[in-house]
């Protein structure tokens, strides 16, 4: 009897989550080529209503195709599946005769598969496969979808800062992540020296205070007499509250499945708005949010970050032949590799940026923060040193 292969994709789109579906696909072929391989529209939601893709019957040229296309080809989803949601599911993966479900997201998305194989007493075998641009999983040394995203806000910065040079003024770049700050960390990747922006950082691991805020804003203008910032959207005050949840009436905030809150909608910016117009009057300010920009844009898709993600794929499906588990990205000191996980090494859990990859009294990065993102998104320019 033939196998049956479920794959589905959850959480945020990335500019490389589709490589890994196809990087699944084909391994599936060489190792079963017999196979029925099903691609789930919308994640679980798929599953629970019987809408799938038959991937095994798609041509490879066409695959590979959407493997070099950013976004979620098969759809995804942000349902938090609870016990009965998840019955639904695994009566639907019993119903197509599953004997293994390749879910690709992140750190949701391994809780549902622990879940779900908890449920399944070994029947089926679970594998969850990482992708995320916070870089947020832990056991994993970096996530595919995060150096693509990574290279974007390293040359927004970089651009921004040039065009500040040109008119000075305060620039603050809000960038996506909720509990990690590794995506805004990239900002400073191509960062040439002391005097280039981002002159400041803001990540959700360090509390974060508008008045200093203010102050560390006014130092940089004299020194620089220009400074631009980048902050983490999931940036939180002192009592461990996110910014958001402390300048948003309760009644105004929206959350979304799992739980988490909505931190990406414009009450954050002017937030930054108004504290920089009071704290200091008549300087030339601009607020940004990145928003979903950097992680499927596809004018940055890095070819390390693409092959990494396809080899996931590949490697899911081993996981799959060993009974399950969450794949895991590891630095071995000389190259990335992939390891077997267990799920509840996973699921449920966050990767933050270790604090030594910031200097201790100020908000810039370490030396082991520039090399950690040094390996990972070297620089692609050279940029002539304005004169101003």
């Amino acid at each position: 009897m033939a196998a049956t292969f479920v794959i589905a994709q959850g959480g945020g789109p990335t500019a490389v989550i589709n490589q890994t579906m196809v990087g699944a696909v084909i391994e599936i072929q060489k190792r079963h080529p017999d196979a029925r391989i099903l691609g789930a529209r919308h994640g679980v939601r798929g599953i629970r209503d019987g809408d799938y893709v038959e991937l095994s019957d798609v041509p490879e040229e066409q695959l590979r195709r959407v493997g070099t296309t950013p976004g979620a080809a098969l759809g995804s989803t942000r349902d938090k599946p609870d016990a009965a949601y998840c019955e639904l599911v695994f009566a639907g993966l019993k119903k197509v005769g599953a004997d293994a479900f390749i879910y690709i997201g992140g750190n949701d998305t391994a809780g549902t598969q622990q879940i779900l194989a908890d449920a399944s007493g070994g029947s089926i075998a679970f594998v969850h496969a990482p992708k995320t641009i916070d870089n947020d999983l832990v056991e994993n040394d970096h996530t595919p979808g995060f150096i693509s995203a990574g290279e974007f806000v390293a040359g927004a910065f970089l651009s921004v800062d040039l065009d500040f040079r040109a008119l000075p003024g305060v620039y603050v770049g809000i960038v996506m992540g909720r509990h990690a700050g590794f995506l805004t960390a990239a900002a400073a990747a191509w960062r040439d020296d002391e005097d280039s922006g981002p002159h400041l950082l803001y990540v959700p691991e360090r509390a974060f205070s508008v008045p200093r805020f203010i102050n560390d804003v006014r130092a940089t203008l004299g020194r620089y007499k220009r400074c631009i910032v980048a902050v983490s959207e999931g940036v939180s005050t002192a009592d461990g509250k996110s910014l958001v949840e402390s300048i948003v009436p309760p009644d105004r905030l929206e959350r979304d499945a799992h739980g988490n809150l909505k931190l990406s909608g414009g009450d954050l910016g002017l937030a930054f708005e108004h504290a920089l117009r009071d704290g200091l009057p008549g300087t030339r300010a601009r607020v940004d949010a990145l928003g979903y920009m950097p992680r499927g844009y596809i004018g940055a898709i890095n070819d390390t970050d693409s092959h990494e993600a396809f080899n996931a794929g590949a490697f899911a499906v081993e996981a799959a032949a060993q009974g399950g588990g969450s794949v895991a990205l590891q630095f071995d000191g000389n190259k990335t590799v992939m390891k077997l996980v267990p799920l509840s090494a996973v699921a449920g859990k966050t990767r933050h940026m270790p604090d030594d990859f910031l200097k201790p009294d100020i908000n810039e990065l370490s030396d082991k923060g520039i090399a950690y993102l040094n390996r990972l998104v070297p620089g692609k320019y050279q940029v002539g040193k304005p004169f101003v």
